[in-house]
């Protein structure tokens, strides 16, 4: 037999395409994510195919309370609430189910010096990765439309919000040979949306892509919109 590759999907820009090192983190991040991702499956499948939970550690409850005392939302809390039962019929493949399922508590450091925190929630199922994440900075989402490939302004819940396109980088690993090499993937969708209905600054992203070339479905990242935000710990419904 040949050598085997594993293919991981994730997407070129981040949360925030305000500042090229947020989007350089974020391909970081994501490639962890990867290689996360290739541990867990092997697991998944060992445990009698079971739906992947958020996992809440020592570290993710560290992490977890440090957020609740500077009134943050967590990592796992976004996992939380991205990981819904209904989450692979919002998908449109109701036969799957979550393989792997976690959340981060990074940040971002900008040129000045300021760290930015930047929690997340990630979900893998076969054919589609979600990713819900908040961004604590001071930028408005008014005018991100401009920056952004395919935007279009929407709002959501009585909140701005931008649809907007990204590529994904492709990370290839060589099981057999130990090599690794990356390029371009297919396309992610994701939908940045203010978290007041005002716009004062900040910004939760969902973001979906698909392990395929095939583009995302728009109503489904939609749907899943509708029923997750309302969900993440603090969220401001629209008076």
């Amino acid at each position: 037999m040949g050598d085997m590759a594993e293919i991981v999907g994730a997407p070129e820009k981040g949360p925030n395409a305000w500042a090229q090192a947020i989007a350089a983190l974020v391909v970081v991040g994501a490639l962890g994510g990867g290689l996360y991702v290739i541990q867990k499956s092997d697991a998944s499948a060992a445990a009698d195919d079971k739906p992947a939970v958020c996992r809440l550690d020592d570290e993710d409850k560290k992490a977890a309370e440090k957020a609740h005392a500077a009134q943050r939302v967590s990592g796992t809390e976004l996992c939380t609430a991205l990981n819904r039962a209904d989450l692979p019929a919002l998908l449109g493949t109701p036969q799957e189910h979550a393989l792997t399922a976690y959340g981060s508590d990074g940040s971002v450091k900008m040129a000045s010096g300021t760290e930015i925190p930047s929690p997340e929630g990630t979900v893998q199922l076969d054919t589609y990765t979600v990713k819900l994440s908040r961004s604590y900075d001071d930028l408005p989402i008014a005018g991100m439309e401009g920056l952004l490939n395919e935007a279009e302004s929407k709002t959501v819940l009585g909140h701005p919000a931008v649809l907007y396109s990204s590529q994904t980088i492709a990370f290839s690993f060589d099981l057999g040979g130990g090599k690794s090499d990356t390029g371009p993937g297919g396309i992610a969708r994701a939908l940045v949306v203010a978290p007041d209905t005002k716009d004062g600054g900040g910004s939760y992203e969902l973001a979906i892509w698909r392990q395929d070339d095939v583009r995302p479905d728009d109503a489904a990242l939609l749907s899943i919109a509708q029923k997750v935000l309302p969900a993440i710990p603090g969220w401001a419904a629209a008076g």
